[in-house]
């Protein structure tokens, strides 16, 4: 979903509800083999309010679920907040990939919770150190348009 910063308040109640480029085709095929989650920062909405966001732009028929703060009690940038859902979702952290386009709030804490994490980069942004080597079964890629997720 395209982010704005102008708009203010819960993404389903914006004037605009956007995809990012590709969004559809990605999530359609992937959907397809994959269980996709969403995971936001958005702090003011809840599950009904993430997915009503999804819908507007027919993209919640490829979504299993979404973790957001009101389900979690934890924000999107610790750790905590995705070994939260390795619990919840009862699988094995390195079955988790996490997609997304900023690299503090997203790729860093994912990494650090020991799941993979891809980082979405359309501005082709240099990338900044990792905190730590990735484990053992633990992958971190660089991707500059989502249909470089497809096989």
């Amino acid at each position: 979903m395209v982010d704005f910063p102008s708009a203010n308040g819960k993404m389903h109640l914006w004037q605009n509800v956007e995809t990012v480029k590709g969004a559809t085709t990605t999530l359609k095929q992937l959907a397809q083999n994959h269980d996709i989650y969403i995971a936001t920062n958005a702090a003011d909405s809840n599950e009904q309010d993430i997915q009503q966001a999804f819908e507007r732009v027919n993209l919640a028929q490829y979504i299993s679920g979404y973790f957001c703060f009101a389900n979690t009690g934890l924000h999107k940038t610790s750790a905590d907040f995705y070994q939260h859902i390795i619990k919840r979702l009862n699988v094995e952290a390195s079955s988790i990939t996490m997609v997304g386009d900023t690299f503090a709030k997203d790729v860093l804490p994912a990494l650090e919770s020991g799941i993979n994490a891809v980082w979405y980069n359309p501005k082709h942004l240099p990338q900044p150190a990792l905190n730590k080597p990735l484990t053992k079964n633990q992958s971190f890629t660089v991707i500059n348009q989502l249909e470089a997720l497809l096989p």
